[in-house]
């Protein structure tokens, strides 16, 4: 429990830093959507551990969409 409320925060303030940042290009936002995607699938597939690899793994995998 105490996990999805953490993956919960996770999204929170990154959906906040994303509309804070209009400027932003494609490519930090598939990095950073990619994360907090990859993050929560952690989060629900396992814990701390699957939380922290899925947001390294969401993180990369929406670059390298995002660079397509």
């Amino acid at each position: 429990m105490k996990t999805k409320i953490i993956s919960t925060a996770v999204l929170a303030v990154s959906l906040m830093g994303l509309g804070g940042c209009a400027t932003m290009d494609r490519t930090t936002v598939g990095t950073v959507g990619g994360a907090v995607v990859g993050g929560l699938v952690g989060s629900a597939v396992g814990g701390t551990g699957a939380t922290i690899l899925g947001a390294g793994a969401g993180a990369f995998l929406g670059n390298q969409a995002a660079k397509r």
